[in-house]
């Protein structure tokens, strides 16, 4: 027995622990998780907004400063002299000597009024210029180079990478290269430079004190770092995120991103008319680094949380299963011994003694309940035996209805010999051998039964009309519900003008009901009685002396065994008569109805 103590008492605490796991531990975790992320999505979004922001400031300065170096461009490419110096090749050692020197003098003079690093223009053949390029640091086979040719080529302006060379500068220099040509013709004369050094575009493109390790980047459309804000780390190189570059189809946007293990928050903007991006790269761990030290106070509160829990559930455990697992013991052994003397008891005040004191008095109440039971078993086989002796047997009254009508033939007096045969019909279609289902065509049955007998009484004929259509005849009916509304009619119909009263009854499937119709062209039913009826509030007076009854029953029968949906409806005035619509649903054979509402 004391395994099955340890055993109950384990199962308990196991319920407990799951129920501590599930209403209180899981939905801690749940929020937790989900106030975690909806923070680390309110920062990123915090952050996209203010780095578009600010990358579409930079954006917008950086666009109005290359406006204006293209217009300063173009003011030394207007310049008379430059224009002169290039208009003819030069012939000899001398004439390249002074133009060097011309040239070098027009751009020391230009170098001031334009907003660059260094300012360079090339003749359209280096090779013809050597002291010339020498003076500017560039070699004669410049004009063989690549980039050279391709400005040479290109009507639009170019921009160019430089990366550093030994003996040069030794940072990297973004150049920007256009091709011009005479004043007043359209011969190419030559082509200028302008350098922008890592100086210069860090005037616009400087990250925010506030985040360390965060990036801003220039990359050209073909994903190519041309400049880096820290350090120029990847100027020069791909960058490092190829699913990046190629989701960058709009005019701007902002994604996550893995790079070399670490997630950075992406956030880029194109600039119009040039063919760089502007993206802004922030580490996540910087913008989330707060919430990783709440989420690990988190952790360790639920640590504690968890062995609080587990203390109250081991508490729980030694106070209170071993009392119900005895009580439980004491249950059990309450199936087969005498309940007299396993009443069980507690001193205990608090609800443990409640239960072991209430289980005490239903033992006590269940001992009363055995014996009263066992009484009222003994009274209902009395009452059984007196039922069945005052018993009457039907059949017995139908045998003594047929002799009386068997005696008035013999008498010569058919009218007492029909009305006792409808009278016998009428009593056995009623009773329908104590079954609640007949069929329609019994119903009709019935109700010409109760007509014959109602002629009979009053010595009158009922003008009565029958359309009922024949597949609906056999089909299941709760009995006893078109006789009281016939009888309804003769009372406020008939009755009142046998010559000109008349009734319909007719009969057709609908669906899956049958729709029955009792009209007839009297005056019609008081309006106080129909709203009785309606808030079902009818009271025992007869209503047209014994109809008012015969619909209430039929009513309140209609909305007990199929709904409020199947009550009678009716349509009844001074000059229309009255019309009653009864529905019933087809019930398949051998189906009893049941409550409305039940079970």
């Amino acid at each position: 027995m004391r395994k099955v103590s340890l055993r109950l008492a384990s199962s308990f605490r196991n319920r407990v622990i799951i129920i501590f796991l599930i209403l209180i531990l899981i939905p801690f975790l749940l929020f937790a998780n989900y106030a975690s992320v909806k923070a680390v999505e309110g920062i990123s979004d915090t952050n996209t907004k203010m780095t578009m922001s600010y990358l579409q400031q930079a954006r917008k300065s950086f666009q109005i400063y290359l406006n204006s170096l293209n217009e300063q461009v173009n003011e030394v490419i207007g310049n008379k002299k430059v224009q002169e110096l290039l208009s003819d090749e030069t012939l000899n050692e001398y004439e390249e000597e002074m133009f060097a020197g011309n040239m070098l003098t027009v751009l020391h003079q230009s170098a001031t009024d334009v907003d660059a690093f260094r300012l360079k223009v090339y003749p359209t053949k280096p090779s013809m210029y050597p002291s010339y390029m020498r003076s500017i640091d560039e070699s004669v086979s410049v004009g063989e180079q690549y980039w050279f040719r391709h400005s040479l080529d290109n009507v639009s302006p170019t921009w160019y990478l430089t990366m550093p060379e030994r003996g040069k500068y030794g940072k990297p220099l973004l150049t920007y290269v256009k091709r011009f040509t005479g004043l007043y013709d359209s011969k190419v004369r030559g082509m200028i430079s302008a350098d922008l050094s890592e100086d210069y575009l860090k005037r616009y493109f400087s990250p925010s004190d506030q985040l360390n390790n965060q990036k801003l980047l220039l990359i050209n459309e073909l994903g190519i770092v041309h400049y880096d804000s820290t350090s120029n780390e990847w100027t020069g190189k791909e960058f490092p995120s190829d699913t990046f570059i190629e989701s960058m189809s709009g005019d701007s946007g902002s994604e996550s991103i893995e790079i070399n293990g670490q997630t950075y928050l992406a956030t880029y903007v194109k600039m119009a008319n040039q063919p760089w991006s502007l993206v802004s790269l922030t580490p996540l761990q910087e913008l989330t680094g707060t919430i990783d030290q709440i989420n690990r106070i988190l952790g360790v509160f639920l640590v504690i949380y968890v062995l609080c829990c587990l203390s109250v559930v081991f508490y729980i455990t030694a106070y209170y299963t071993q009392p119900i697992a005895h009580l439980v013991r004491i249950m059990r052994r309450l199936e087969t011994d005498n309940l007299r003397y396993l009443v069980p008891w507690s001193p205990r005040k608090d609800e443990v003694g409640w239960l072991y004191r209430g289980v005490g008095s239903l033992v006590q109440r269940i001992e009363g309940l055995v014996k009263e039971a066992a009484q009222a078993e003994r009274n209902k086989k009395a009452l059984e035996f007196q039922v069945l002796s005052h018993q009457i047997n039907p059949h017995f009254l139908y045998n003594t209805l047929e002799s009386i009508r068997w005696k008035a033939e013999n008498h010569g007096r058919s009218d007492i010999s029909e009305m006792v045969s409808s009278l016998g019909n009428l009593l056995r279609l009623s009773l329908n051998q104590g079954k609640e289902i007949t069929t329609l065509r019994r119903e009709i049955e019935q109700v010409k039964a109760y007509v014959s007998i109602e002629q009979a009484r009053m010595g009158k004929t009922v003008r009565i009309f029958y359309s009922v259509d024949e597949s609906v005849t056999e089909l299941p009916f709760l009995r006893l519900l078109l006789q009281p509304l016939v009888e309804n009619a003769i009372q406020h119909s008939v009755r009142g003008d046998f010559d000109k009263g008349k009734m319909m009854i007719t009969a057709h499937r609908d669906g899956n009901d049958i729709l029955i119709e009792v009209a007839d062209n009297g005056k019609g039913i008081p309006q106080s009685v129909l709203s009785q009826l309606e808030e079902g509030e009818l009271s025992d007076k007869p209503i047209h002396k014994s109809g008012g009854v015969g619909l209430r029953n039929v009513n309140e029968r209609l909305k007990l065994y199929f709904g409020d949906a199947y009550k009678l409806k009716i349509e009844t005035g001074p000059e229309i008569g009255t019309t009653i619509t009864l529905r019933h649903p087809i019930l398949k054979e051998g189906e009893k109805p049941e409550l409305a509402g039940a079970g």
